[in-house]
């Protein structure tokens, strides 16, 4: 009998994920990337190696994956084992099949997000004073580099500067701004870009034709457009289309569309057309048309943001949309939106779409939040532009827009929101709640006197210098106020016209914003001149005078004198009410009489207060 051992065949491999399972393993398999492998090749043809790289981009660009090439390239000897270093590693090599697998000892990958301490980095220095094992040169990779603590980067300082001939740095980072310029300035930097989506959708094509699947071209270049320039991305989601596809049944653009939760592309131009218009319901409506088809809120906002940045591209350079990669209806509907809509209705769409996605990503509701946000997109849609309603203003038809935007005109929704058109041909805006407002607001420059008198009605001017202070903090100008209070000494004043001395430490734009403020809030214009003259004490100084006139007349009253006596070291600290007269009439009464009195009015030594009791005149 046959021994059964002999007959077993070996376990099978595991699945491997098409991230894993189409890395590159040269330079020529890594798309995108072309200055980079350049320089690169360059570089280790002309044998002007580094001792450190910095490899930077965002996630799934390739950083690791270069680096483990530019080891294996490093380290290759060749199929004969007598070869160099070389840009095209043979791949067969003992060390070029280690380092792919992952397995050299003399390519240590180190991650820096679980080992960021000092003592790390210690022992990573201790190790770099020892020569490789089989390999040419000791390559270190050390993976988001910039998560290394300060005092780590610190100690590799030195080191990194100064490394040993059989030692090699290659650091990858996605946050470049967070490692120190003394580590960068020792390191020859890369940065990987995104890889365009054009050149993803051929990618995932081919990786789709290995795997034995059919992908649709619309159905590719939607996972190029998700995957945001990032090639592993984009491999996970077409790793999950295919799973979820039937075998020998084409991958569909709707299929992939229904799996990231995405809303149809047709589906957002007729959102936005109806935003634009302002036909609120339709929006609605198909809204929840989307998210019951699976789209989610977040996703939405970014499609029409996406697609309002489109159109202002091709808005202002109509070539755009001349790009093959758009499909022929987006085209010729972009081309139509982008030639209806004006530049003002479309940045307005994308300052709320922008500040809408925050709230959506924030809401405990998001659809809800959603909702919201393209209500007031449409309802802000039939509102005039500024500059329409300024130029309307300006040919005195102020009257005629605000009839025409009030809640009774019937205005109909104006194509891109800019307003439709009058029976007089002129650009009325369209029906809201605040369009008459702001055309009644602001009257025609070439308008009757009469006209102007109703909308502007004459402000009186102060007729003191104090009536200016006064009308300064009625308006919620305190600073202003307090600053004429204590920071200028009035020479002349007359209505339209101040003239004050400044103290010495007073700001040098007072006078020039004290006339701007007064011609705002008075609708004149008044002159305002620094003089050299002494002029009148500060305000602040004429109301210190007063309050101790106050207290010198108190002082003198026969009743307070009689208390000041009877209580040694009292002290008046307050006068209440009007002046204080003169003592004329009967000498001070006996201070027996006193016994009663209020002691909360007397401050004796322990600086309690004291007031002055007021008496009528």
């Amino acid at each position: 009998m046959s021994d059964p051992t002999a007959t077993t065949s070996a376990p099978p491999k595991g699945y491997q994920v098409l991230a894993r399972k189409y890395r590159p393993q040269n330079f020529a398999e890594l798309i995108g990337q072309d200055a980079v492998v350049t320089t690169l090749a360059n570089a280790i043809a002309g044998d002007r190696l580094a001792h450190a790289w910095l490899l930077t981009g965002v996630r799934g660009v390739g950083k690791t994956t270069t680096a483990r090439i530019l080891a294996r390239a490093l380290n290759c000897v060749g199929p004969d084992g007598n070869g160099g270093p070389t840009a095209t590693p043979c791949g067969v090599c003992a060390n070029c099949v280690a380092i792919a697998d992952d397995r050299h000892p003399d390519v240590i990958e180190m991650d820096a997000a679980s080992r960021t301490g000092v003592d790390d980095i210690r022992e990573l220095i201790e190790a770099v004073r020892y020569r490789p094992t089989s390999a040419r040169y000791k390559v270190y990779i050390i993976d988001e580099v910039h998560m290394l603590t300060n005092n780590a980067f610190n100690a590799l300082l030195k080191t990194l500067e100064e490394p040993p001939e059989h030692v090699k740095f290659i650091f990858a980072t996605t946050e470049t701004r967070k490692v120190p310029v003394t580590v960068l300035s020792r390191c020859q930097r890369f940065d990987l870009r995104l890889v365009p989506e054009d050149l993803l959708a051929r990618h995932f094509t081919a990786v789709a034709e290995a795997e034995g699947a059919m992908l649709e071209p619309g159905a590719a270049r939607l996972i190029a457009r998700a995957a945001d320039g990032s090639v592993r991305d984009g491999l996970s989601i077409l790793d999950q289309a295919v799973a979820g596809a039937a075998q020998g049944v084409a991958i569909t653009e709707d299929a992939v569309r229904a799996m990231l939760g995405l809303a149809d592309r047709t589906q957002v131009f007729d959102l936005f057309e109806a935003l634009m218009h302002g036909d609120i319901a339709r929006a609605l409506d198909l809204v929840s048309a989307a998210h019951a088809a699976g789209a989610d809120a977040e996703s939405m906002i970014g499609d029409l943001l996406e697609l309002t940045h489109w159109l202002t591209r091709v808005k202002i350079t109509p070539a755009v949309a001349d790009d093959p990669v758009v499909p022929e209806a987006e085209r010729v509907t972009g081309r139509a939106l982008a030639e209806g809509l004006g530049m003002a209705a479309l940045a307005r769409a994308w300052q709320m779409l922008l500040k809408g996605l925050a709230e959506v990503q924030a809401a405990p509701q998001p659809m809800k939040a959603a909702e919201m946000v393209l209500v007031r997109i449409a309802y802000a849609a039939n509102l005039p532009s500024p500059a329409d309603l300024v130029e309307r203003l300006e040919k005195g038809e102020g009257a005629a827009a605000a009839r025409a935007s009030g809640p009774s005109g019937g205005a109909a929704h104006g194509g891109g929101g800019n307003g439709a058109s009058g029976a007089n041909g002129a650009r009325a805006p369209a029906e809201g709640p605040r369009g008459s407002v702001r055309a009644q607001a602001a009257p025609a420059r070439d308008s009757a006197p009469e006209a102007v008198s109703r909308t502007q009605p004459t402000v009186a001017l102060p007729s003191t210098f104090l009536g200016v202070v006064e009308l300064l903090e009625k308006n919620r100008e305190a600073r202003l106020a307090s600053e004429l209070r204590s920071a200028v000494h009035l020479v002349r004043f007359e209505p339209g016209r101040i003239e004050v001395r400044p103290v010495a430490n007073a700001d040098r734009t007072l006078a020039s914003r004290l006339g701007e403020t007064l011609r705002r809030l008075t609708d004149t214009r008044w002159a305002i001149t620094l003089s050299s003259e002494a002029g009148e004490p500060t305000l602040a100084e004429q109301a210190s005078s007063l309050v101790d006139a106050r207290r010198r007349a108190a002082a003198e009253h026969p009743l307070v004198k009689a208390a000041l006596a009877t209580f040694p070291g009292a002290k008046i600290v307050d006068v209440r009410g009007g002046p204080v007269p003169a003592a004329e009439e009967p000498p001070p009464p006996d201070p027996e009489s006193y016994g009663d009195m209020d002691h909360d009015l007397i401050a004796p030594d322990d600086d309690s207060s004291a007031t002055a009791p007021e008496e009528d005149s």
